[in-house]
């Protein structure tokens, strides 16, 4: 372990280095100042960060800790009583939202549009990052599942959840409501549009709870299962401890859940779809992709242009991780089923790194927006792009590295003495991710 440190911190420290002397920024509104350091010298430093890591630890025999700790115990009473506090706010808050959406001005930015995007659906990815997953639990049709369960006396379930289904109907909502809706239509920024999809949303999911139960609620959710695999890197965690009666925050290491096997192929789907639609979500904002984009409407795409590119790329970004999963589990001699099941979790890391990074400007000027439309007295807040790029630079390759230390975990679990062969090829791929993220964010917007 102490060897482990002693080549970890030089590494984040070259990388910080670098990020000192950045300044190129680009998302959600974020301008751009120019850098004193060549893009080339930046992505090459952080390459070599993040397979200077992956060598380092495939040289040592001992494996970074996975030790959990508890820090915090609430007594079960009391943590139940503001979980129902926070669901009837937030029942209360989206109710608004969908009556000033229906009803209020059809404005570009209003309290529906502010409030459901940047605070809700993004806040609660920043917020899952931190202490996991609460979006299953606050859900708004969570909360009328549970009143129509209470009144019922039980848990009301008219059928039960195909298992055969797995998770497979929110890895497919996910593209749909994220990749396509919220990247290439523009409901996000319609008000009454806004408002009709959220009511579409809670409806078919309470629908689906009413027919299948809570297994409904914990594999067709789209965003309650992404934000469940986004809590897998969260440094704490809140669990009910049954034996305490009580709700217990634990501290663990963020490559703790990144190196446990995801449940299912759909599961590995849903991961490997986020890292690329957060992604596209980066470069549909530079010019490179806006002159592809013009290009491609004077073609037989014509207006679905925007959809084919996305769709296709989703396509190659999946074909590309079943290869290399393939190759790792051929060169590790392991058998391609588990092997994708393990190294999907390792994308975790970099998926949300890289959506934590993008979008927490995006957060914080909306939720001082939203302020200014109850107390127009309240300042406008946004981040410097220096602070913005610093910060991104920063988030990306650490999420890159916590990765690449998951994967030296998952790789002695699963192939023993070949760890070091099966391993190679999905260093090879973070490192190429490494690039290509950095690569989106030096882009100014339109640039």
């Amino acid at each position: 372990m102490d060897r482990w440190h002693s080549r970890a911190w030089p590494a984040l420290l070259g990388l910080f280095v670098l990020v000192s002397f950045a300044g190129v920024a680009s998302a959600h509104g974020v301008r751009t100042v120019s850098t004193p350091i060549p893009g080339d010298l930046l992505l090459a430093g952080a390459a070599v960060t993040v397979g200077g890591t992956a060598g380092a630890l495939a040289r040592l025999d001992a494996s970074p800790s996975r030790a959990e700790r508890a820090v915090a115990a609430v007594p079960a009473s009391r943590g139940r009583l503001l979980l129902w506090l926070l669901r009837l706010c937030l029942l209360a808050a989206v109710v608004a939202a969908i009556v000033e959406g229906v009803t209020g001005r059809q404005a570009r930015v209003s309290p529906a549009t502010t409030f459901v995007w940047p605070v809700w659906v993004k806040g609660s990815l920043l917020l899952a990052a931190l202490v996991g997953n609460h979006w299953t639990a606050l859900a708004p049709w969570t909360t009328g599942y549970e009143l129509l369960s209470r009144l019922e006396g039980r848990d009301v379930a008219l059928f039960d959840y195909p298992g055969w289904l797995g998770r497979w109907p929110a890895a497919v909502g996910f593209v749909l409501v994220v990749g396509v809706v919220e990247n290439l239509t523009v409901i996000p920024t319609r008000p009454r549009l806004t408002a009709t999809l959220v009511a579409v949303y809670a409806l078919v999911m309470l629908l689906g709870a009413v027919g299948f139960g809570r297994p409904w609620l914990r594999n067709a959710d789209p965003l309650g299962v992404l934000y469940g695999l986004v809590g897998r890197v969260a440094p704490l965690s809140v669990e009910h401890d049954r034996d305490r009666d009580a709700f217990v925050v634990t501290r663990r290491p963020i490559w703790h859940e990144a190196a446990t096997p995801l449940p299912d192929v759909a599961s590995v789907a849903l991961a490997v779809s986020a890292v690329y639609t957060v992604s596209f979500d980066g470069i549909v904002e530079t010019g490179s992709y806006q002159r592809l984009l013009f290009d491609l409407t004077d073609t037989a795409l014509g207006p679905v242009a925007g959809l084919a590119t996305y769709l296709g790329g989703l396509v190659l970004f999946l074909a590309l991780f079943a290869a290399v999963s393939v190759l790792a589990a051929r060169l590790g001699g392991a058998g391609v089923g588990g092997v994708t099941r393990w190294f999907g979790a390792t994308l975790l890391p970099i998926a949300v790194a890289y959506d934590v990074a993008h979008n927490w400007p995006y957060v914080l000027v909306n939720v001082a927006a939203l302020g200014r439309l109850a107390a127009p007295g309240i300042p406008s807040v946004a981040p410097s792009p220096v602070v913005y790029w610093g910060s991104a630079v920063g988030l990306v390759v650490l999420g890159h590295l916590v990765a690449v230390v998951a994967t030296h975990l998952v790789s002695r679990e699963l192939f023993g003495s070949g760890a070091a062969r099966g391993h190679a090829p999905l260093v090879a791929l973070m490192v190429g991710y490494t690039v290509l993220s950095l690569w989106i964010l030096s882009r100014p917007v339109g640039g």
